[in-house]
């Protein structure tokens, strides 16, 4: 007998993530200046009543995100540019889910890649991107999870540019852009026809990159990103009128 696909259980949020989203939204906000000390173990844990162990495993969390520095024998320090050597996106999305702001941090990034990509790709680029769509629409066909080869088809357009730093940038935040993508290749958005809406948009964006038709392929790539946000109910921002009358042939 073949099983139907489960659903994603969600994961519960640790008490040490909690304490450290806490944290960490103190130090964005600016009640941890940066250079600031934050208070010791014991006196966290006595307000966030919880163990030491909890503060002492969220602290590192800051750590690794880039927010503070230990001083052997002072204690924890918020960093001088917090942030500045890691890039997450939960403080842009808030615990929210996905935001306008993310998609619109895609639009930048990702139409300009498919437009260079149009102009600049080598067969062995083309051929990488013809296998994430392909393993795509056997996802779609088998009513799979195909977030990872998503990731993969617009990484490899990225790399596709021609760019080094675009494709390098591209493949940092991958995972960050998962985000966005996940609920398109959930079970329901599945059932529910998104993944199939996007894959045909993905096919669009390819042909129109192997064509070598660069205001095409940003034309696809901006279209499908709008369509993409839409489908979740995702509002992106649009820019603010400077009194130039230029149109970005990418943007349009």
């Amino acid at each position: 007998m073949t099983l139907s696909r489960l659903p994603r259980i969600p994961r519960p949020q640790r008490l040490s993530e909690e304490v450290g989203a806490v944290l960490g939204e103190r130090i964005w906000s600016g009640a941890f200046a940066p250079g600031e000390r934050l208070p010791t173990e014991a006196r966290l844990s006595e307000e966030f009543a919880v163990s030491r162990a909890v503060v002492r495993e969220a602290i590192a969390r800051l750590k690794a995100d880039g927010l503070v520095e230990s001083r052997q024998g002072a204690g924890a320090f918020v960093v001088r540019r917090p942030g500045a050597g890691v890039f997450r996106m939960e403080r842009s999305m808030g615990g929210a889910g996905v935001t306008g702001e993310i998609f619109e941090l895609r639009l930048i990034i990702e139409v300009a890649a498919a437009e260079r990509a149009a102009l600049r790709h080598t067969p062995v680029q083309l051929k990488a991107m013809a296998a994430a769509l392909a393993r795509m629409e056997e996802a779609v066909a088998c009513g799979e999870d195909g977030a990872s080869f998503d990731d993969d088809f617009h990484c490899a357009i990225a790399e596709a540019s021609g760019n080094p730093l675009i494709g390098r940038f591209v493949a940092f935040v991958s995972q960050e852009f998962s985000a966005s993508r996940a609920p398109t290749w959930s079970a329901d958005g599945v059932f529910r026809g998104l993944a199939r809406a996007a894959q045909d948009e993905h096919r669009a964006v390819f042909e129109a990159i192997a064509s070598g038709d660069a205001e095409a392929a940003g034309q696809a790539a901006h279209q499908h990103l709008i369509n993409a946000a839409g489908r979740l109910g995702v509002a992106v921002p649009t820019p603010p009128a400077t009194g130039v009358q230029h149109v970005d042939k990418g943007m349009a």
